[in-house]
């Protein structure tokens, strides 16, 4: 049985934290693919908003926040599956990141703000995924046989 709440009076408001980090990370990807353009694919790269990044970074922060945008959109507990797993996927990516921060294998031009702020993403997905759930109000709530007094 999960554990997770369903038809959570604050959900709009959770859709709307995932929408912004969306669009933040569009934001930051489409500054970061001008302020990089004529520059290396993986170089070092530059400052933009405050966070290191490169060409590959910038073009992966447009694809992860296009795809939180229209998952936001269509909802249907798409924007859930979506920003729970981006949300992962943003996390691991930091931590990779971290883990090779002054290395020659920081094929995205981290700095240590720029894991700061992927954290802070993922971690912002995930919570809007735990918190984003409907469901029709007649399968919402506990399992049938705890409603009707019945255990196991």
């Amino acid at each position: 049985m999960a554990h997770t709440p369903v038809n959570h009076p604050l959900r709009p408001i959770y859709r709307i934290v995932g929408f912004i980090t969306g669009a933040y990370l569009v934001v930051f990807g489409v500054l970061g693919l001008i302020q990089t353009s004529g520059e290396a694919f993986t170089g070092p790269g530059v400052r933009v908003i405050g966070q290191g990044s490169n060409m590959l970074w910038s073009i992966i922060s447009i694809a992860v926040g296009g795809i939180v945008l229209l998952a936001t959109a269509i909802g249907r507990n798409a924007d859930v599956e979506a920003d729970k797993y981006l949300g992962w996927g943003l996390l691991v990516l930091g931590t990779y990141a971290m883990a090779v921060l002054r290395t020659d294998a920081n094929f995205f031009g981290f700095t240590m703000s720029t894991v700061i702020v992927t954290y802070i993403a993922g971690l912002l997905l995930i919570t809007t995924s735990l918190y984003s759930k409907s469901a029709p109000q007649s399968q919402a709530g506990a399992p049938r046989q705890v409603r009707e007094g019945r255990t196991a």
